[in-house]
């Protein structure tokens, strides 16, 4: 900002000459309103227009708080999603807890089943797998996760699939001798330890009723044709009936039967005596 001072009165009297500059430069100020309540102290000072700034306020974790949230079960993206952090920030410091998360669950199935009568000889990894074999699945898709409870007691968890449909189990995971123990937490968990265990039988879907026909009774034999009565000696012959021709076929390969009345009367099958 340039300084200036005044030098004079314009000739009117109603500006004022200011002179300013290197080499000097004169201005002429008109002499209004403002000018005269600036000269008289009536104005106050203008306060300077701070700009106003987008900031965006979020919950930033320590790393401390993202360790402790990851530790819990968290994912990176879970815990980036609710303090609006960036997710590499989170991933940074939750590498070394899920290492951790790791660890644990790999020990967890090295550890023996609490069975009512005390742990199991075999451990979680082989109880599992054979469990899951008997049911007809395939166990080398398993999925293992851990995470530390309030308690500082690590809770397991197992995940499989059957068909198109992912199950979980949970198990309670306590470090110690041999390994360690394990103890189930819900009936899905129960039910993969148990080794009395049996699953269920499918239920077979109701049949339809079917209407079946009775089996058609054989046909009874055709009454045999009634000889018929001898005709007197006197009677008069009869004449032979007209049969009507039939094909060749037929009468070359069967004879021709002669009635009863050319039997009776001595008549050829020609119709000569």
């Amino acid at each position: 900002m340039r300084e200036l001072k005044v030098v004079g009165l314009d000739a009117d009297g109603k500006s004022i000459i200011c002179e300013g500059g290197n080499p000097p430069e004169k201005f002429k100020l008109p002499a209004d309103d403002r000018l005269r309540a600036a000269l008289r102290g009536e104005l106050a000072p203008p306060t300077p227009e701070h700009p106003q700034l987008d900031i965006q306020v979020t919950n930033m974790l320590s790393p401390k708080e993202i360790q402790a949230r990851i530790r819990a079960g968290a994912s990176v993206e879970q815990v980036a999603t609710a303090s609006g952090s960036d997710i590499a920030r989170v991933q940074r410091f939750a590498n070394p807890v899920l290492l951790e998360r790791f660890r644990a669950a790999e020990l967890a199935t090295a550890a023996h089943p609490l069975l009512a009568d005390g742990p199991s000889v075999f451990t979680l990894l082989e109880t599992v797998t054979t469990a899951l074999m008997t049911r007809g699945l395939e166990a080398g898709g398993l999925g293992w996760d851990a995470w530390r409870n309030e308690d500082g007691r690590w809770t397991v968890q197992l995940t499989w699939n059957a068909g198109r449909s992912e199950n979980r189990a949970h198990f309670r995971y306590t470090p110690g001798a041999h390994g360690g123990t394990v103890s189930a937490i819900g009936d899905a968990a129960s039910e993969l330890i148990d080794p009395d265990f049996k699953p269920p039988l499918r239920p077979l879907a109701p049949v339809a009723h079917l209407a079946f026909d009775e089996a058609a009774k054989p046909a009874k034999p055709a009454a045999k044709p009634a000889k018929p009565a001898a005709k007197p000696a006197n009677a008069p012959a009869a004449e032979p009936e007209t049969q009507e021709p039939q094909p060749a076929s037929a009468r070359r390969g069967k004879p021709a039967i002669p009635a009863w009345e050319d039997v009776l009367l001595g008549v050829r099958s020609s119709g000569q005596r």
